[in-house]
Order: structure tokens, then C-alpha cells, then sequence
């Protein structure tokens, strides 16, 4: 398979499994992944998602191949846009965990994540200029967004690579390690925000997510309706009852 979808406990790992054409996107795999967020959305009991990849490379972007052959519209789906992601609207905290490179529509792909853990190895980029190409999945406002517009325009003009490191310092990613430890970091992760109340996290994450292209007053109602949608759920009566208790919370995600 060309996506695969493994769940552990609370989390569900995705995995883009197209090594030998450097992960690059057909519309075998945007459907693919599209089904996997589908999945994930889906299930109360999955909490955290991590997306990844087999093979040297997270994603090459599109397959010029296929886009050569006029099958550019099956790269996308209508739901999730390129990749069956770029646009999708989503309501649970996604990682990527990425080792290799992530040019193109994969770096579009990784700024479609809310977390980046990656390889000192990786490199970032949107060398699309450098075929007079534009890149069209989001990477051309959420870069600047992420990183700065000055650096941003620097990456996008130019179409160099952004290297691993100095997307950690400009913000973009949240942990650079070496490649083998990419996996482990990005499940830690996964895991201390499992020990949260899920509602409350998909809540929360849903007021930040807008901080960058909402205002404040609509941010300040968003925030109270988040809170006052918590309250009632049995999480909220468990977590200051396990605080009294001296006890970890168990939390059933309603």
C-alpha cells in the first residue's frame, strides 16, 4: 500500500510508502492519505496522529510524471486539496516526523502538520521557481506565516533549500535530531499530549490554529465557547478530581 495506517494505544502512525519514487504524490496516494485522516478523524479513541515515510526521502511533492501525463487533478482530492491534506479541515493534533528531504509539495505537506520533528539531515523547500512553477499547496502563505516574511520570500524566490536547523530557529519545526531518532522524538511528543484531555486539547488547538488569521475579538469568543464546551463533559469533573486525589486523570475523551 502506498499509505499505511497503524494505530498504538491512542495514537495512529501514517505512513506514506512510496520509496521509490521518493514518496512523490499521485493520486494513488492522495486518496490514500485523505482515507487516513479520514480514519483518524473519525476514531474517538485515536487522540494524536503522527505522519511520516518510508525511504530516503519524506516527499519529493507532486509526480511530474503523472502531471506530465495530464493527471495533474488526481493529485489532490476535493475534501483535502493536494496530497488529500493541504486543505483539509481538521480537528486532532497531527506530527509530521520527517527524515529526508521535504521539497516542494513536501514541504507543503509538513506545513499542513502542527508539529514538525525532522532529521539534522533534512532540508526544507519550495524550488518550484527553479522550473517556472509556483508553489500551489499553501506553502506560499503558510511559510511566511511560520519562519518570517523576509526569510520566506528569501526561500521562495530563490528556491533554495532551507536546511533543518535553521528551521528549528526560525520556529518552523519543533525538534531537529539525528535521524534515527526521529521516530522516538516525535512519539515522546505524541505521548505528553495524550496525557492530556483530548477534548480539551482539540479545543484548544482549534482557537490556536486560527491566532494567525483571525482577530482578536472573534479569538476571544472562540476561546470562551472552547472553555464552555468543556464544561459538563466528565473530563472536566476528572481533571480537578484527580488533582485532589493525588492521582494521574483517566480520561475517556467525553
Amino acid at each position: 500500500m502506498s499509505v499505511e495506517y497503524e494505530t498504538r494505544g491512542h495514537l495512529a502512525i501514517i505512513t506514506l510508502n512510496r520509496p521509490e519514487a521518493r514518496n512523490a504524490i499521485n493520486g494513488v496516494m492522495a486518496t490514500g492519505i485523505e482515507s487516513a485522516l479520514d480514519r483518524f478523524e473519525s476514531d474517538p479513541d485515536i487522540w494524536v496522529a503522527i505522519l511520516t515515510a518510508n525511504g530516503k526521502a519524506f516527499c519529493a511533492g507532486a509526480d511530474l510524471k503523472e502531471i506530465n501525463a495530464g493527471n495533474g487533478g488526481a493529485l489532490g482530492t476535493e475534501k483535502g486539496g493536494f496530497a488529500g491534506i493541504v486543505k483539509r479541515e481538521r480537528t486532532k493534533p497531527l506530527i509530521a516526523a520527517i527524515t529526508g528531504s521535504a521539497l516542494a509539495g513536501g514541504t507543503e505537506i509538513a506545513l499542513s502538520c502542527d508539529m514538525i520533528v525532522c532529521a539534522d539531515t533534512t532540508n526544507f523547500g519550495l524550488p518550484e521557481v527553479k522550473r517556472s512553477l509556483a508553489a500551489a499547496a499553501g506553502g506560499l502563505f503558510r511559510l511566511p506565516r511560520v519562519i518570517g516574511m523576509p526569510t520566506a520570500l528569501e526561500v521562495i524566490l530563490t528556491g533554495d533549500p532551507l536546511p533543518s536547523q535553521r528551521a528549528y530557529e526560525l520556529g518552523m519545526v519543533n525538534k531537529v535530531v539525528p535521524e534515527a531518532d526521529v521516530m522516538d522524538e516525535a512519539t515522546k511528543l505524541a505521548d505528553r499530549i495524550i496525557a492530556n484531555a483530548p477534548l480539551a486539547v482539540q479545543a484548544s488547538r482549534k482557537v490556536a490554529a486560527a491566532a494567525l488569521t483571525d482577530n482578536d475579538e472573534n479569538l476571544w469568543r472562540a476561546s470562551g465557547k472552547a472553555f464552555a464546551g468543556l464544561v459538563g463533559t466528565e473530563d472536566f469533573k476528572e481533571g480537578p478530581l484527580a488533582f485532589i486525589e493525588k492521582r494521574a486523570p483517566v480520561w475517556k475523551g467525553k
